[in-house]
């Protein structure tokens, strides 16, 4: 490892320029940081009320192509954000 001399700086002065850089990107990182909603899944029935389809529509839907499914634990959920999306590209 190679050693590194500063010279004509004190550690304490040393000490409060790391301290300055380091409160500068938390700041940027608070601007920046967006945090993710966490993910909602919708059953097929809740699916279907928001979509005022029948169920047997979301079943063609996801057949299709159009609705993407998810198989938890036996049962068919959807997430709320890819339904909305869709419902924006029909």
């Amino acid at each position: 490892m190679e050693a590194i001399q500063f010279i004509q700086i004190t550690p304490q002065q040393f000490q409060e320029l790391i301290l300055i850089v380091i409160k500068q990107e938390i700041e940027i990182l608070k601007k920046e940081f967006q945090p993710k909603e966490p993910t909602e899944f919708l059953t097929r029935s809740q699916v279907a009320e928001l979509l005022k389809i029948d169920l047997s529509s979301v079943h063609n839907w996801t057949k299709k192509g159009k609705l993407i499914a998810y198989a938890m634990q036996g049962r068919v959920y959807y997430k709320r954000s890819e339904i909305e999306q869709a419902m924006i590209q029909l």
